[in-house]
């Protein structure tokens, strides 16, 4: 008897094991993974001339009422505007609401984003080149990186859609959660930033230094639908009516990271 209760225990140790092994396995398949950012890209943030405004856009907390009515829907609602208009609503009970019933349209909406694939571009778009002509030279010569004049980069949706404010949002929402990284779909880096690190361009040679705003390629899916809410009695719920779904991309910059690639050449570029 006491060598079958030995046994006993020394399985279910080990399905334990196994439970908790697995759960383990199933946690770092599910984790998110985050690009590294490659040698090449630099924070500028410090040198830069313009000041980039921060644009982390908080998580908008739902109201008690509004946490009942988005739980009460079928479809996720995730879009902030809706959850401000709801938070500022007001819903009295009547204490003689029997038979009462009422429904309010309360407009066609983006109601959430669901993301698929987000990707860092690190040579985005080309901003600058720093280039000296050591041709006649007999050493090294050494350049680094300056801004000559500054330089917008914009991204945006990569196609019209209805409530593309509200979509932009949530895009930016999610991509930056994935990411870790400054998103914004607007930076600036301002003329005469500049940066310490050292390239030497070679004797006999043409140095050139490119600079590149980096992005991230967000793509994902958007659902749309119409919302009603519904008073019945002391009830109060939501209604989601002709739901469609699209897919849609979004191009959006890093604000204040720069790629920078070096090449030395006999010719001009």
């Amino acid at each position: 008897m006491k060598r079958f209760i030995i046994i006993l225990a020394l399985m279910m140790f080990s399905l334990i094991q196994a439970d908790c092994g697995y759960a383990m396995q199933i946690s770092t398949v599910e984790a998110p993974k985050r690009a590294p950012i490659p040698p090449s890209v630099l924070n500028i943030a410090k040198e830069n001339t313009y000041p980039n405004p921060t644009q982390d856009l908080p998580l908008l907390q739902p109201s008690e009422l509004s946490q009942q009515l988005i739980a009460s829907s079928d479809v996720k609602i995730e879009n902030p505007e809706l959850i401000h208009m709801l938070n500022e609503s007001a819903i009295s009970k009547a204490p003689f609401a029997f038979g009462y019933r009422a429904t309010i349209y309360l407009g066609h909406w983006a109601l959430n984003y669901q993301s698929s694939e987000t990707a860092p571009n690190w040579e985005y778009q080309k901003i600058n080149t720093n280039y000296y002509d050591n041709r006649g030279g007999k050493s090294p010569y050494s350049i680094h990186y300056v801004q000559e004049t500054q330089k917008i980069v914009r991204g945006g949706l990569t196609a019209k859609i209805p409530k593309a404010d509200d979509v932009q949002k949530m895009m930016l929402l999610k991509a930056s959660e994935k990411t870790n990284l400054p998103l914004a779909f607007e930076t600036i880096v301002g003329g005469g930033t500049k940066k310490d690190q050292v390239y030497n361009v070679p004797a006999k040679r043409l140095g050139y230094l490119f600079g590149y705003a980096t992005a991230v390629n967000e793509k994902g899916k958007v659902t749309y639908g119409e919302v009603y809410l519904n008073l019945k009695g002391d009830k109060r719920t939501l209604t989601i009516k002709n739901i469609t779904s699209q897919g849609i991309g979004a191009w959006i910059p890093i604000q204040d990271h720069l790629s920078f690639s070096f090449t030395a050449s006999q010719l001009p570029r």
